[in-house]
């Protein structure tokens, strides 16, 4: 075990109410003070922005000040008349835990109610160790990063990413390529009681393009391609996740793209996730983000998004090389959306906080 503790959270801090229980105008508002950030926002603006009504807004406003979120943050000049009280979120007011569950690492971090992230820890891990001795590992990690039991005033729930697939509405795994033994356990229900706090679970990569999808500068569809210890997506449309019917929308690696290939933990033969693990295993980069662009291509053609995003560690140890690699796949089929990397290390861990932090933005 190792990493930095957290903070204790503020004294006094009071408790978020319920994201489910708040107005949908209170969402957009409490979105509108967190993008705007320090420099804050008044309630003139609010209302333009929301369109709301002013007596709408001063009556949020009013409890969400009232409640802890907001705060005044100084005073603007006018146009005319007497200057404007601009507001700002108070990022103190709650916290959320993001939990990064790798089939050989978990991290774990406290974000506040920003996003911002306050503390993390890492250690290695085994997820074929089985489900009792791995939620183990997440249960000590997770009460040595709140310093204790956690304080139910200021600490809103724990966001869990995992390999899938998985039900996300359930909170339960499906048969998780290369750990069938996961399939069915209880994973939300088991946390929840072993920390005393709301869980959700979802895919490692939905967490991640629910995090980068946040995002004030976010295109509005875009599929998030993580490459590490296994291939998938987090496809976003319209600015919201995309989890499908059954939430098993984004097995990128399980598309088969060459149909006598090599046999895949899934069940299927020549998966892009087989074939692109098997060339980074040979030190094939280009061969690797190569076979990475066909299956980008097929998301792009399918889905007509605009921008791809790669991630992963595998990514991030060479990322202009599978950057220029998939650009140049798709560049040859004349597909025009472009290609970035998402740079940060723990994208997975910071959207995994974003579960529980995303409904109180109405996201």
């Amino acid at each position: 075990m190792g990493g930095v503790n957290a903070p204790t959270p503020a004294p006094g801090a009071v408790p978020v109410p319920v994201p489910a229980a708040r107005s949908r105008g209170a969402a957009l508002v409490l979105d509108l003070l967190r993008t705007a950030g320090e420099p804050g926002i008044s309630r003139l603006e609010l209302a333009e922005r929301t369109g709301l009504t002013p007596q709408a807004v001063s009556k949020i406003t009013a409890r969400l000040r009232t409640e802890g979120l907001a705060t005044e943050a100084g005073h603007r000049a006018s146009t005319g008349g007497k200057p404007r009280t601009v507001l700002r979120l108070v990022p103190s007011a709650g916290y959320a835990v993001g939990v990064h569950l790798d089939r050989d690492e978990l991290t774990t971090l406290l974000a506040d109610l920003a996003g911002a992230v306050v503390a993390l820890r890492r250690r290695p891990l085994d997820l074929g160790a089985g489900a009792g001795p791995v939620l183990d590992a997440v249960t000590e990690e997770v009460r040595a990063l709140l310093g204790g039991p956690p304080d139910a005033r200021a600490v809103l729930g724990v966001g869990v990413a995992m390999p899938g697939p998985l039900d996300h509405r359930a909170g339960v795994p499906g048969r998780v390529t290369g750990f069938p033994e996961w399939e069915g356990h209880p994973v939300r229900e088991e946390l929840a009681g072993r920390l005393g706090l709301p869980v959700v679970l979802d895919k490692d990569t939905n967490a991640a393009a629910l995090g980068l999808a946040i995002r004030p500068a976010a295109p509005g569809s875009f599929a998030y391609v993580h490459l590490g210890t296994g291939l998938g997506a987090g496809l976003v449309l319209g600015g919201a996740p995309l989890r499908g019917d059954r939430t098993g929308a984004g097995e990128l690696g399980h598309q088969t793209v060459q149909l006598d290939g090599p046999p895949c933990g899934c069940g299927g033969r020549g998966c892009l996730e087989v074939l692109c693990l098997a060339a980074v295993g040979r030190g094939e980069l280009s061969e690797a983000a190569r076979i990475l662009g066909a299956g980008a291509a097929n998301v792009v053609r399918l889905l007509d998004i605009d921008q791809v995003l790669l991630g992963g560690r595998v990514v991030l140890a060479a990322p202009e090389a599978f950057a220029d690699g998939v650009r140049e796949v798709l560049a040859g089929l004349g597909l025009t959306a472009p290609v970035g990397v998402a740079a940060e290390p723990d994208a997975v861990a910071e959207g995994a906080a974003w579960l529980i932090l995303g409904p109180i933005f109405g996201k």
